[in-house]
Formats: structure tokens, C-alpha cells, sequence
């Protein structure tokens, strides 16, 4: 599929905050093919010293992290775990990862000390975001609470969501969801779904995927494409990019370059549109 950075040249910035930053599996991220262009721009939160220092010296100028818990503001006691990116402002539920395999092990608390969250909202660096990330464990709703100016210019949310209670007490996928509904957001589908069988199954379909209780996903979220007339111009042309690149969710991306071009006499559908037929037919 072609890019549709190369048909509409030059864009305004486009802001993109990581809650949760921490690097897995070579560094990649959900939001890579958007950094091709110059401007777009990073703002990291991963509360583990070494690991933002990490970050911020494997990246270049166009991305910054920083060390903060986010929440919404609160005081917690964070919860180190054997893995890293298992740790979490949320206990880990012991008696329920006990059921699944090693994810006990990974979970398991190796250190714990108090912390005082900050809200987005108070952190002007993340201020006119396009694109917000979380990858919290458990505590997406606590840093959404603290978004709540942040959710009204941010057109996509990736959120991981847990559908069982891997942390005690924590929310779940349905708090999530009915959260960002309320700021104007729809579901748009999950992404990279785990399941796991308790032992000693270990059940898996025709593509050699497992078949057990689905634990967690990532879910992508969008502004309402009932009210893309009510974005600015901006705000539609960085929200057709994000579709695009990221999702391939290309009706929805000519949908705000429909609208974009309404508002600023431009021709971006009609070419996104024609550019989608030829590579089609290739």
C-alpha cells in the first residue's frame, strides 16, 4: 500500500504521546511508520529511571521521555516486577496468574516503593496531541482521568485494556471504553489480542495462534466519524494520516480527507481516492 505522507507533502506537526514508553522487542512501536515524516514528534512517560535514560538516548531529537508516573494525580506505590514491563501502580493478582503458565513469574514483585502520579493535562509538552498511547498495566482509566483537556485535541487512542483482573483492583476494557465514549470517541478494534490456556493445555488454531482465555488487547479508539465536520482542518488531515499509515483504515481516512478538503479547498479525496483504485488494480 502506498503512503499517503507521499501524496500530501509536508504536514503541520503531529504530536504523538507514549504513556508507558518502555521499549520491547527491538524497539519497535504502534506508531512507527508515522516518524518517516519530519514532522512529527514524541513525548514519552516511562516511570523506570534507567529505562527512560535508555529511551532517551536511543532516539533522536524529535522524541523526548520522561520519568513521570502518570495518572491522575494521586500517591500510589509502585509495583516493580521481575519483568519490567510487567510493573505497575496496580498489585499484581497473584492468585490469578497463577492459572496462567509463567505470567506469575514475570509478574512477581521484586520491588516496591511510593509514588505520586502526574496528570497529562498539567504537562504543557503533551499539550495539542494528535495521538495518545498507554501501555499503563492496569491503569488506563487513572490516566485518563488526568487527560480529560488532553482527549479534546487527540483524534486516535491505543490503549492496551485487560478483559480478567490481572492487578488487583484494577479497571477493566468496559471502564475503559465507557471513559473514552463519554470524551466522543468510538471503538474502532482491537489489535494484537492475547490469550492464554492454563497448564498443562496448550491449544492453538489452524495459524498456530493459542486458543484460550483472552486476558488482554490493545484497543484502537477514534473521534466519532459522526462529528469529523466539527475538527479543525488540522486536526483531519493528521487523523486521515494516522488512519492510513497505522491502520489502513482507508474509508475512514477519505472520510476526514473528504471533510478537510470542505473546509480548506484542497483535493486531497479525490487523489487519495484515485491513488487507492490504481493500486488496487495492480
Amino acid at each position: 500500500m502506498f503512503s499517503l505522507l507521499e501524496l500530501v507533502g509536508p504536514i503541520a506537526p503531529l504530536k504523538i504521546v507514549d504513556v508507558g514508553a518502555m521499549s520491547i522487542g527491538g524497539g519497535a512501536t504502534q506508531y512507527d511508520a508515522l516518524l518517516k515524516t519530519d514532522g512529527c514528534q514524541v513525548i514519552g512517560f516511562e516511570p523506570q529511571p534507567d529505562e527512560c535514560a535508555r529511551l532517551n538516548q536511543m532516539h533522536g531529537d524529535r522524541h523526548q521521555y520522561l520519568p513521570y508516573v502518570i495518572g491522575d494525580g494521586g500517591t500510589y506505590t509502585f509495583h516493580q516486577c521481575a519483568s519490567p514491563a510487567t510493573s505497575s501502580v496496580y498489585r499484581p493478582n497473584e492468585k490469578l496468574l497463577q492459572k496462567f503458565g509463567n505470567l506469575a513469574e514475570l509478574c512477581r514483585v521484586v520491588k516496591q516503593y511510593p509514588v505520586t502520579s502526574k496528570r497529562l493535562d498539567e504537562i504543557p509538552e503533551v499539550w495539542e496531541a494528535d495521538y495518545l498511547k498507554l501501555d499503563v498495566q492496569g491503569a488506563e482509566v487513572d490516566v485518563l482521568l488526568g487527560a480529560k483537556r488532553l482527549l479534546k485535541s487527540v483524534v486516535v487512542v491505543h490503549t492496551e485494556v485487560e478483559f480478567v483482573p490481572l492487578y488487583t483492583d484494577q479497571p477493566l476494557f468496559a471502564d475503559v471504553d465507557q471513559l473514552l465514549r463519554q470524551h466522543g470517541f468510538l471503538f474502532y478494534r482491537f489489535y494484537d489480542t492475547a490469550s492464554y490456556n492454563m497448564p498443562p493445555f496448550n491449544i492453538r488454531d489452524e495459524h498456530n495462534q493459542p486458543v484460550g482465555q483472552t486476558l488482554w488487547t490493545d484497543a484502537v479508539y477514534l473521534k466519532s466519524f459522526m462529528q469529523f465536520d466539527e475538527l479543525p482542518a488540522k486536526k483531519l488531515l493528521n487523523l486521515a494520516l494516522i488512519l492510513h499509515e497505522l491502520y489502513r483504515a482507508l474509508d475512514l481516512a477519505y472520510a476526514a480527507l473528504k471533510q478537510y478538503d470542505q473546509k480548506t479547498g484542497a483535493d486531497l479525496a479525490a487523489t487519495y481516492l484515485a491513488q487507492i483504485q490504481q493500486t488496487s488494480t495492480k
